[in-house]
């Protein structure tokens, strides 16, 4: 089964995503931005299959999300967790960071991204 990347179905919302980005989310959207981390190009509120990743670099098939108090919920557990399977079906890697990590420890987040676009 071939990968859908960027749904028809959903573009409306993740334009939605975009122009309503977290505060977070804008952090790191700064570092990921204009290929800043190693070359590599990433994309925001990009959507595979039927999930929206945060950011995405399809070149590493690398996803990353963040996460806010929200994630905690048992339903939204189970959403990140299905989400999270149907990547990885597709040879995608899932790394998550909490927010309070984006917002109290950037270089931390960013090195772990190198190890990953390295590992890729």
């Amino acid at each position: 089964m071939k990968l859908l990347y960027n749904n028809p179905c959903l573009v409306k919302r993740r334009k939605e995503l975009r122009r309503n980005q977290t505060d977070v989310e804008k952090l790191l959207w700064m570092k990921l931005r204009n290929k800043q981390i190693l070359g590599e190009k990433f994309f925001r509120q990009c959507s595979i299959g039927p999930y929206i990743s945060d950011f995405y670099c399809p070149k590493k098939r690398l996803a990353i999300e963040i996460d806010g108090s929200q994630h905690l919920a048992e339903e939204s557990k189970e959403y990140d967790e299905e989400r999270t399977k149907y990547f990885a079906s597709y040879d995608i890697k899932v790394i998550r960071f909490w927010n309070n990590e984006v917002i109290n420890n950037m270089e931390r987040v960013i090195e772990k991204i190198v190890e990953e676009l390295m590992i890729q």
